[in-house]
């Protein structure tokens, strides 16, 4: 099993290491996407986390029981067609190169498996064509 979640820590429970705890007590790999940690603040993470379902399970109920929200991300770029110029400027933000031109139509597209929810492209887009949901 391998998804992408965001953990939104509150100031009291920034200090617990919870991504050795996840690799140590229940075999997840890991993998830190984004992560804005600031240790007197609200704080998030974006983790690709990957393992055994029983593990992952497990580790999940591990990071609610410390009182962390935890959200998974599904879709992270949304795109309004009516609105995009296909400009390609999103796509010299992109370092995962999720956003790319198709030479073939020089069309803008998303690969919403390297999606790393960084929101680099809703900042540079100049017709706000680009958002980010994290449903």
């Amino acid at each position: 099993m391998k998804k992408r979640i965001i953990i939104r820590f509150k100031r009291k429970t920034i200090d617990k290491p919870i991504v050795y705890r996840l690799a140590r007590d229940y075999d997840l790999i890991f993998n830190i996407l984004r992560a804005n940690v600031f240790p007197r603040a609200d704080s998030m993470m974006v983790l690709e986390i990957e393992g055994e379902t029983e593990n992952f399970n497990k580790g999940i109920d591990y990071l609610k029981g410390l009182n962390l929200d935890i959200e998974p991300i599904e879709q992270d770029i949304n795109r309004d067609e009516s609105k995009c110029v296909h400009c390609g400027v999103c796509t010299s933000v992109c370092a995962p190169e999720a956003i790319y031109i198709n030479r073939e139509n020089m069309k803008v597209e998303i690969d919403y498996e390297k999606c790393v929810a960084c929101e680099l492209c809703v900042k540079v887009c100049p017709v706000k064509a680009m958002s980010v949901s994290f449903e």
